[in-house]
Formats: C-alpha cells, sequence, structure tokens
C-alpha cells in the first residue's frame, strides 16, 4: 500500500517536473514590463530577463536609477519613469509600452514596484500611514495592471505579481500586510477572469530578503517619528522600553535575511517562461518550512509560536 502511494507521489513531481521544464518559444520577440526596477527584485531580475535576450521595458522611481540600469544593462533593454501612484504617470507609461510593442503586444508584466514603511503597532499610526502603503502596493498594481491588460490579451502573456508570506499571515502592524493580502486576493480573482482569454496570471510570495524594502536603518527612522508625534496616552501604555526593544528586532530581523535575490528572481522567470507556470510560488526556506505552514495551523498554535518572539508594552496584562 505505501510503496503505491509513495510510487504515486514520485510519479506526480516527476511529470510537474518534466512540464515545468518546458520553455515558451521565441522568447527574444517578447516584451516584458517590470515596475520597481531602481533596486532589488526588479533591478536584478531586469538585468536577468536581459542576458536571456527578452527585450525588457524596465520601469524606475528615479531618473538615477534608471540610468543606473541602463549603463548595466544591453541596448535592447529600455527605461521608462513611473509612479504608480500618479495616475498621469501611469497612463504615460502606457502609452511608451504600447508605442514600443506595437501589434504583438505585452508577454509579461511584473508588478514588483513595493514599500514596507511605516511599520509599527496599528495603534501608533494614521489612516495616511497606512494609505501611503496601500497606494503603491496594491491600488498602484491595480491600476497598473488594468491599463496593460488590452496588451496583455492580445499577446496572451503572463502577469506576475510580487506578494509576499505577509499575504498569509500578518504578523506585524501598518500596511503591509494589508496590501499583500490585497495582492493575493486581486491575483486570485484575475487569474480565474483572464484565464478564459488564455492569460496566466502567478503570485510570488517571498520569505525575508535583504532588499530596501525592509531596510533597518530606515524602518527605525521612520518609527522614531511615529512615536514622537503618538499622543501621551500610547507613549505610557507601550513605554521606551518597548520601542527600544522593536528597534532591536527590526535591527537583527535584517540581519537574518536572504541575501540571495536570485532565489526570488528565478520564480519570476520561470513565471514568466515557462509553458506551464505554477499558480504560486514560494521563495525562500523560511517561507517554505516555516511561515506558509504556519499560516495552516490553528490560530491558537500560530499566535503562541508568533508571541515568543513578541515585545510586550509596559501595561501589558
Amino acid at each position: 500500500m505505501w510503496l503505491y502511494l509513495v510510487g504515486l507521489i514520485g510519479l506526480y513531481y516527476l511529470l510537474r517536473w518534466y512540464r515545468e521544464r518546458q520553455v515558451v518559444s521565441n522568447l527574444r520577440d517578447k516584451y516584458v514590463f517590470i515596475t520597481g526596477c531602481d533596486s532589488g527584485f526588479g533591478n536584478l531580475l531586469a538585468k536577468q530577463l536581459d542576458l536571456k535576450g527578452l527585450r525588457v521595458l524596465a520601469a524606475c522611481l528615479t531618473e538615477q536609477g534608471a540610468k543606473k540600469l541602463r549603463d548595466q544593462t544591453s541596448d535592447r533593454l529600455e527605461t521608462v519613469i513611473l509612479d504608480v501612484t500618479q495616475t498621469e504617470s501611469i497612463a504615460a507609461a502606457t502609452q511608451w509600452v504600447k508605442d514600443r510593442v506595437g501589434n504583438r503586444g505585452l508577454w509579461g508584466l511584473v508588478n514588483n514596484a513595493g514599500i514596507s514603511i511605516p511599520t509599527t503597532p496599528n495603534s501608533w499610526l494614521l489612516k495616511q500611514d497606512f494609505m501611503k502603503i496601500l497606494d503603491v502596493n496594491l491600488l498602484g498594481l491595480i491600476e497598473v495592471t488594468l491599463s496593460l491588460l488590452p496588451l496583455l490579451w492580445k499577446a496572451r502573456g503572463r502577469v506576475v505579481n510580487i506578494a509576499s508570506i505577509m499575504g498569509r499571515l500578518s504578523f506585524i502592524g501598518g500596511g503591509y500586510c494589508i496590501s499583500k493580502y490585497g495582492v493575493e486576493a486581486f491575483s486570485d480573482s484575475l487569474r480565474r477572469e483572464l484565464s478564459y482569454f488564455g492569460v496566466k496570471v502567478a503570485m510570488i510570495e517571498p520569505g525575508f530578503f535583504k532588499t530596501d524594502v525592509i531596510s533597518s536603518a530606515k524602518h527605525c527612522q521612520v518609527l522614531q517619528e511615529v512615536w514622537d508625534r503618538a499622543n501621551p496616552d500610547i507613549k505610557e501604555m507601550y513605554g521606551e522600553e518597548f520601542l527600544a526593544s522593536y528597534k532591536h528586532i527590526i535591527k537583527t530581523s535584517e540581519k537574518k535575511c536572504n541575501p540571495d535575490l536570485s532565489l526570488v528572481t528565478n520564480c519570476i522567470e520561470h513565471a514568466l517562461t515557462s509553458c506551464h507556470p505554477r499558480t504560486r510560488y514560494s521563495a525562500g526556506w523560511d517561507a517554505k518550512l516555516f511561515f506558509i505552514p504556519l499560516s495552516y495551523m490553528p490560530t491558537t498554535l500560530t499566535d503562541f509560536i508568533l508571541s515568543l518572539r513578541d515585545v510586550k508594552p509596559t501595561k501589558a496584562l
């Protein structure tokens, strides 16, 4: 009995491995538009796909980031300035993409642009603190996708959205986890909708990687600014010791982040180039072996495990 079960499981993974090794043809004729290419995953992915011969259209927030990327890549790669929080900027970038892809359409859209701060206890924050992150990570992603859909339909292409393991398991305050839960929901509904038109949608769920998005220096600076403006009742309930301990956790967490960003960009590349891409990709052993399994456990057990490293407020019960 057990041998049959092991054999079936082995056969399943063998067939999946064979299917996923099949690569889309004529990649050198296909255009891929990537947001957030100034640094991090987007920057590395643009270079990686350029080396593969794809026609990369890289969107950067700053001209400095765009110039640096152009200097490090081939003449095939082109850049455009894009602020995903501004409708006018998205419209201009969409027209720029149309002018380049023409009747071929857009093969790939990688929604990578994102921010993570402020990340503090929710009770310290104002509505605009949440909106700042949601505007980039979720609403900007949605508007970019909707603007480029006609080009994706034309090419029967791919949409790859960068979510996070914190789109499954919310254990920090602020808008980041909320935005990534939203990305998961949008991607799921979009995948089913676009499947009728031959467009595939995939999500990448990275664990903790060392990028500018989780820079401890930036986090601590913004954390201090949020604390300084907090009302006296908040400061009394949490206490200065909580603030110091919270900063310490941020700094130590960054040191544990995986510096190998290629684990994420390889997943994105597979989602763009495989004939049979996956619906979800988990990147990093922390995501595969800890956070995603933890998200399926009973809430009581999950809360207990996460509480083991929580900082306790001064007036906690």
